[in-house]
């Protein structure tokens, strides 16, 4: 089937709700971007933010430039949105960021914190670096973070324990991978394609790092902004459906002028 034009994706994301009206009610959004201006370092998601962002309200400015969710801060309770063209627009910038991995070959490490919901977005993006031309990374054997194994499943590395891939906004994991590297002599990932505190993490340490992020996680958003974080995309990271992200990363593989690798439905 076709790649999805940019119209159609937008459609695409906002019938699935991995845009437009979201599931994440409006209170949800409120209470993480006021936990983070407090200081709460589980919202911080590897970034160190300092006291440049204790007002709630400069965090809601912010989101609704980036994300798109709604600036009235009066409106405390019901719907919030992301705003789908912004989801596209960050697709396009990663799509750069892709082809200048590829252009010089460079080595990537990808992970996420939300397996349930983006492993395969990662997945795919590994197969299709990989038969371009780049290295994808693999992570050092026997790594522990937060009380888990951090392992590697399908070229994603992800944060595992009891049989089970977690869901995790923990910065730890991604720290273990990279004091893996130096520990063992590696040099570092020249880019870092990630979520959650996957991302924060690669790109509070300095390196390139891009990612995705939900409405009630402003911190990659703020990393963004801040300018330790070359893109964050706006989504839902856990729609009902994990193929409904199939458009979205044929859409991005197809920009960053990548072929789709086998198993990739650009009109599911």
């Amino acid at each position: 089937m076709p790649i999805p034009s940019r119209a159609a994706l937008v459609d695409h994301l906002v019938r699935s709700r991995i845009a437009g009206d979201v599931a994440t009610p409006r209170d949800n959004n409120l209470s993480h971007y006021r936990k983070l201006a407090n200081g709460d370092r589980h919202f911080w998601l590897g970034l160190e933010l300092g006291d440049r962002w204790t007002d709630e309200q400069d965090v809601l400015a912010v989101m609704a430039e980036r994300c798109g969710v709604v600036d009235d801060p009066g409106h405390r309770a019901g719907q919030d949105t992301i705003d789908p063209e912004l989801t596209v627009s960050a697709l396009e910038r990663m799509a750069a960021r892709l082809r200048k991995a590829v252009a010089g070959r460079e080595r990537v490490l990808l992970a996420t914190g939300h397996p349930g919901g983006l492993l395969d977005v990662h997945r795919h993006t590994a197969a299709a670096l990989r038969a371009a031309g780049c290295e994808v990374l693999r992570v050092p054997g026997g790594l522990t973070a937060d009380e888990a194994m951090v392992v590697q499943f399908a070229d994603v590395a992800v944060l595992e324990r009891g049989a089970t891939l977690w869901h995790t906004h923990s910065p730890a994991p991604m720290a273990a991978i990279l004091d893996g590297f130096e520990h063992q002599g590696t040099p570092p990932p020249d880019l870092v394609v990630a979520d959650h505190g996957w991302a924060g993490c690669a790109g509070q340490r300095g390196l390139d790092s891009v990612g995705y992020a939900d409405c009630n996680d402003p911190a990659l958003f703020i990393g963004e902004a801040e300018g330790r974080l070359q893109v964050t995309v706006p989504l839902d990271d856990h729609v009902t459906d994990p193929r409904f992200y199939d458009p979205m990363t044929a859409y991005l593989l197809d920009a960053a002028g990548l072929d789709l690798p086998a198993g990739l439905d650009p009109g599911a």
